[in-house]
């Protein structure tokens, strides 16, 4: 997500096109400002200040601060299904496949760790209705590599769901540890995880 400030005075913008630009501005620093204090420690002041907005703009789009984070989550869900679509569904062996998704996934998380990291780690404070939203995409995770490794059995889709946790507790471990960038490491590994365990 990124986010930039209107205009000072007379715009042409129409009020919609106010309304979108504040909403984008309050879920990315609703993300960069959790990224820096977690979930617990980020009051809606501080989402306030940092998107320059009133308290009656915050209020009138979200109904708290979980509201917020929700539909961040909900902008992130999209994004990583946006990246991980086209390795899913493209052509190729298993293998190459897996690898395009797992490449893409990779890539995204590094390149927006704010927002990623409310995926990955944010979500656990922020309550069991934002987890099973969460939960919801890692089983779309599955199917989707439970599809291209025909995973039609019990033990076979046992194995994309063990696959797809390894993959997020190994991503997750490098946000919690400010490992960000070199994610890209892990890919060769869970490529060959992958082959061991379904190809």
């Amino acid at each position: 997500m990124t986010a930039t400030r209107l205009p000072r005075g007379r715009h042409d913008l129409s009020r919609q096109e106010v309304t979108a630009s504040q909403r984008l501005r309050m879920l990315t620093a609703m993300a960069d400002a959790m990224t820096e204090l977690g979930y617990v420690n980020t009051p809606v002041a501080e989402i306030i200040k940092r998107a320059g907005v009133s308290r009656e703009t915050f209020y009138q789009q979200f109904s708290s601060k979980q509201d917020c984070f929700v539909a961040a989550l909900e902008v992130t869900i999209e994004h990583l299904t946006v990246a991980l679509t086209p390795g899913l569904t493209s052509d190729g062996s298993a293998l190459d496949r897996f690898d395009r998704a797992v490449t893409s996934y990779l890539e995204n998380l590094e390149t927006n760790p704010a927002t990623a990291r409310l995926f990955l780690i944010e979500t656990y404070a922020a309550g069991p209705d934002v987890m099973r939203r969460r939960l919801e995409l890692q089983r779309r995770f599955v199917d989707g590599i439970a599809g291209i490794f025909d995973a039609t059995t019990p033990s076979r889709r046992f194995a994309c769901e063990a696959m797809v946790a390894a993959i997020i507790a190994l991503v997750t471990a490098r946000f919690v540890e400010d490992r960000v960038t070199g994610l890209a490491e892990l890919r060769e590994p869970l490529i060959e995880l992958a082959g061991q365990l379904l190809d």
